[in-house]
């Protein structure tokens, strides 16, 4: 009677594995359903990265070049909205990051910011850009402000929407985070409903946030490789206090940061602002972590309005967009 008790657990664990397992979803699959006739794919550095060239003429030199980078857990997708309209003015070239989307896990498995800003330095050499606005969300905003930093003389503005890089709980300098072992199993197993529970705290207004978006984080989450690789990124991600590197920077510097921002707070900003010379701060009344999605029109406006500026912003200012 015991064995026979043990065996029906057993399946029935087995069968409950099975209900839970959530697989990766193919490339054919996801760009059939997310890609454009700008989607590219080019071997850099090893890499095999997915981005995307838009813009009215592209012809190095001709206009200037915006490099837009995304989040943690995000894609390319992110700056749709933006995109729309900035291309009209601007060549934009967009990327899934190292273990995000498209792109994917890196052959290599480092996926530290060094390793990022090498992905950079030759995906810029590929398009023969010299001179570029960088423009990033979060993690993505840690990475542009890293080049920026590291490369002062190619980076002629440099916006920082919520950007990570200060220590916060979880994060310390100098000490890997501990990724606890739930997140691990996201490998595995990866419920709609207990994803969405995650996602909505980027947004001020969760009960906004549409079914086609939370399918699309959803799906871009189950490109193949990539939970790995972001347990790999949160594993390897080591920080360093940042007021030496932020000091290098020269680049006239736009913060955007929302109001709301529950995943970096806005009172994190006026770290940035102390520590960047030419730094302005709009803060984003009712917003939350990812602007360029919950209100993209009216969060483009400063961003619009910063990028055809011609002087140097001054230091430590700031100002709010309700």
């Amino acid at each position: 009677m015991r064995i026979l008790a043990a065996s029906t657990a057993l399946v029935a664990l087995g069968l409950l594995a099975l209900w839970l397992w959530t697989p990766d979803l193919s490339r054919t699959t996801l760009l059939a359903q997310y890609g454009t006739s700008t989607d590219q794919f080019t071997e850099l550095a090893g890499l095999r990265l997915h981005w995307r060239d838009t813009g009215p003429d592209k012809e190095a030199g001709q206009v200037p070049t915006l490099l837009l980078l995304h989040g943690f857990g995000s894609s390319l997708q992110t700056w749709e909205a933006w995109a729309d309209v900035l291309s009209k003015e601007y060549r934009v070239i967009r990327i899934d990051l190292p273990g995000a989307g498209l792109t994917g896990p890196d052959p290599t498995g480092d996926y530290s910011d060094e390793r990022a800003l090498q992905i950079l330095d030759a995906l810029l050499a590929h398009c023969a850009v010299e001179h570029v606005i960088v423009i990033g969300n979060s993690l993505g905003g840690r990475i542009a402000w890293e080049y920026a930093a590291s490369r002062p003389e190619r980076v002629d503005k440099l916006v920082l929407i919520s950007p990570d890089g200060f220590a916060s709980p979880g994060f310390e300098y100098e000490k890997p985070p501990e990724v606890p072992g739930f997140l691990k199993l996201m490998q595995f197993v990866l419920p709609k409903a207990l994803f969405r529970m995650n996602l909505e705290p980027a947004f001020a207004h969760p009960e906004s946030i549409s079914e086609a978006l939370v399918q699309r984080y959803y799906d871009m989450m189950r490109a193949p490789g990539v939970r790995a690789a972001l347990i790999a990124r949160m594993q390897q991600t080591l920080l360093h206090d940042p007021h030496e590197r932020l000091a290098r920077i020269k680049a006239p510097t736009l913060l955007l940061w929302g109001e709301k921002d529950q995943m970096i707070p806005h009172t994190n900003a006026k770290d940035y602002l102390e520590a960047i010379p030419h730094s302005t701060l709009v803060t984003l009344l009712d917003v939350g972590h990812v602007p360029q999605e919950e209100a993209p029109k009216r969060t483009l406006a400063p961003l619009v309005a910063f990028l055809r500026a011609p002087g140097v912003a001054s230091s430590s200012s700031s100002g709010t967009l309700p």
